[in-house]
């Protein structure tokens, strides 16, 4: 078990107040991680981090609008002069707008690339170098099965996932040297908070997409914990540059 023990080491979360953000930055923290949730609203923030600190785990949340560079310098200061260092940074942080291509306007393009994209390379790019300068650490970036495969309605988020899931290769190449690991999950269609709405009003395309997962069943945000738990430790010292498919078998067939 010392090979996924997380104790005395900092990890940033980001979106990490709600959904596969949330169940992460819990895992994280049970494994003895000094958990900091960072999302742009202070006060769910407060609340998902009160919600760890009440099962006495170490959490706290700092605000962080993470498309904009300034805000993402500020929580990256802010974690350093409090802890010294930053060990685990997860890129959860992401939102998903549905409609067809030929509808999709400019404002969704650009608010999905600025949070799931530019976002996750403004946080990385900040951690990074600490990182780089510690020689030491671990980068997740929550990609999707959506990197790989495709889906009506959703181009621009597909798009997202697979850039984000490219530049996790191109940062661990450019890092390795550093002993930074950069990997990525890519879970497969998990209900969250996202998109509990969208399937409640479609229990049909709930049910195509349940009957298309050999397993049988949507994912749970507690479903990606250990694979974020085995990336941010030792356990994975020699891996890096990988989007960890973690979707029941959706792409097997």
């Amino acid at each position: 078990m010392k090979l996924f023990d997380l104790s005395g080491r900092t990890a940033i979360v980001t979106g990490g107040n709600q959904g596969i953000g949330l169940a992460i930055a819990e895992g994280l923290a049970i494994h003895g991680a000094r958990t900091v949730i960072a999302n742009r609203r202070e006060d769910h923030g407060a609340m998902a981090a009160r919600r760890l600190t009440e099962k006495g785990l170490a959490a706290e949340a700092v605000p962080t609008d993470v498309s904009r560079g300034d805000s993402v310098a500020h929580l990256v200061n802010t974690v350093l002069e409090r802890y010294g260092t930053i060990d685990i940074l997860v890129n959860s942080a992401a939102v998903i707008v549905r409609k067809p291509a030929e509808t999709v306007t400019e404002e969704d393009w650009n608010l999905i690339m600025d949070i799931n994209l530019r976002g996750a390379f403004l946080c990385c790019r900040e951690v990074g170098r600490h990182m780089i300068e510690r020689r030491h650490g671990k980068i997740i970036n929550i990609s999707s099965t959506l990197s790989q495969v495709v889906q009506p309605l959703l181009s621009v988020y597909c798009t997202s996932k697979a850039g984000l899931s490219h530049l996790t290769r191109a940062l661990a190449l450019e890092w390795a040297a550093y002993h930074v690991n950069v990997n990525a999950i890519g879970p497969g269609p998990t209900i969250t908070e996202l998109n509990r709405q969208y399937f409640e009003e479609h229990p049909r395309d709930l049910q195509d997409r349940i009957n298309s997962i050999p397993m049988g069943r949507m994912g749970e945000p507690q479903d990606h914990v250990g694979a974020a738990i085995f990336l941010a430790s030792a356990a994975s010292d020699y891996v890096t540059g990988q989007t960890l498919i973690v979707d029941g078998g959706l792409n097997l067939p």
